[in-house]
């Protein structure tokens, strides 16, 4: 009898520790799989009300379409402006941080491109990196600068790299935050009420509260983990990039990593026809895995 309540006592202790090892945010089973490594550098996924997700290939400067129905990849668009970081609106429009020429570029569904902006005050932005838009329409992106081999310009004409806020009218940019070494990646939830911002450069990410007018209030300190680009899902985890993915809840407590055999992963975001897929850039590659958790956008 007691070796029977004994191996009853571990298998029970078993179970246990395997279920508190479970993840909370990775679907039980689900595996990193790579969809193609056929690019130079992938970056800026962006996803579409139907889990489509668009990303770039910026160093051979083109725009890329995943098919969330038939996991294929095609080409959207060629001469993309060297883009970096997309956001697609609730109107479909497919917003890009152009850094060929410092532009913010928003493209329609028929693929016509508007410029929004290349300046600030009458001096050229440093390179429109990342970006979110608000459900009024309001773009916050940020302005690193980072030398780029296709410029002709070998100095900044900005003094300091800040975060900048474009009017849904489109009518006023002006400074949302600053005080930044690098800020990169940027998400944020206008249901939530909240923004975030990270300056891989000091290797922090910032929460920031969103007024009602737009602007950025009650700055406090994440975690002290920089992102090159970021995302967040509907239970307000976020979801920050560098070495694979590093996963935190909304009260800055690590809950999960995702690693990825690649030096750098560069972006992350949700696709998928339930928009539960985790789509990730990383280097030469994208990948996908299968989630618990969704998109926070759609």
């Amino acid at each position: 009898m007691f070796k029977v309540l004994l191996s009853t006592t571990i298998l029970l202790f078993a179970l246990t520790a395997v279920k508190a090892q479970e993840s909370t945010v990775i679907k039980k089973g689900a595996k990193l799989k790579l969809i193609s490594d056929k690019f130079k550098f992938t970056e800026g996924p962006a996803s579409d009300k139907k889990g489509n997700v668009y990303f770039t290939d910026q160093p051979n400067n083109r725009i890329l379409k995943w098919n969330a129905k038939t996991d294929s990849i095609t080409t959207f668009m060629n001469n993309a402006g060297r883009a970096n970081g997309l956001y697609i609106d609730k109107n479909q429009n497919l917003y890009a941080c152009a850094d060929l020429k410092f532009e913010l570029w928003k493209i329609d569904q028929q693929k016509k491109v508007t410029v929004l902006l290349d300046s600030y005050n009458n001096k050229k932005l440093n390179g429109p990196n990342d970006l979110w838009v608000d459900d009024k329409g309001g773009i916050y992106f940020t302005d690193p600068y980072y030398q780029r081999d296709y410029w002709s310009r070998q100095h900044p004409e900005m003094k300091d790299q800040k975060v900048y806020y474009l009017s849904p009218d489109g009518k006023n940019l002006s400074i949302a935050a600053e005080n930044f070494i690098k800020p990169n990646g940027i998400i944020g939830s206008s249901k939530k009420g909240i923004l975030y911002i990270a300056d891989i450069g000091a290797n922090k990410t910032y929460a920031y509260t969103i007024a009602p007018d737009g602007k950025l209030i009650d700055k406090r300190l994440f975690v002290s983990q920089g992102s090159d680009g970021m995302t967040m899902d509907h239970k307000g985890n976020i979801y920050l990039t560098g070495k694979g993915v590093t996963i935190y809840n909304k009260n800055g407590e690590k809950i999960e990593h995702i690693e990825v055999n690649k030096d750098w992963t560069a972006n992350v975001t949700f696709g998928g026809t339930h928009h539960h897929i985790l789509f990730i850039t990383a280097s030469n590659s994208v990948y996908t895995i299968e989630m618990k958790t969704k998109s926070n956008q759609w």
